[in-house]
């Protein structure tokens, strides 16, 4: 089934009329995709990549949440038109909000293992949401 990337391209430009617009004509179960994986490799911290939907993303849930984990640390944001609440603004307040509600140890070692596990929490939290 040929994508509607059209209607795809008019929600995004929707929301954020001056977003930079890269097209690939293949669906999330195509491995490869030459577009994708070249704004994989030079988007950095403080970019923010939107989609009009989580299933534009990736071609499985597993490989889903591994990208947005990586891209997560990187500092890149992602944004779900659709999905508004798996936006990694949202992540991030939730993962925040928990880290504040833990009181420091005074062990950093301690500190960063709490962290750790919040973040896997999160991430576990993920999962069920899609």
């Amino acid at each position: 089934m040929k994508q509607n990337i059209e209607r795809q391209i008019a929600n995004i430009k929707r929301e954020y009329p001056n977003a930079i617009i890269i097209t690939e004509e293949y669906t999330g179960t195509k491995v490869d995709r030459p577009q994708f994986s070249k704004l994989l490799k030079n988007v950095a911290a403080g970019d923010t990549i939107v989609f009009d939907e989580v299933s534009r993303m990736s071609r499985n849930a597993e490989d889903g949440i591994k990208l947005y984990m990586e891209l997560f640390d990187r500092g890149v944001s992602l944004v779900f038109i659709k999905e508004p609440h798996i936006n990694t603004s949202v992540y991030r307040d939730k993962l925040d909000k928990q880290m504040e509600k833990l009181n420091s140890t005074g062990s950093r070692a301690t500190d960063n293992l709490l962290e750790s596990i919040m973040k896997m929490f999160m991430t576990m939290l993920l999962l069920t949401m899609q």
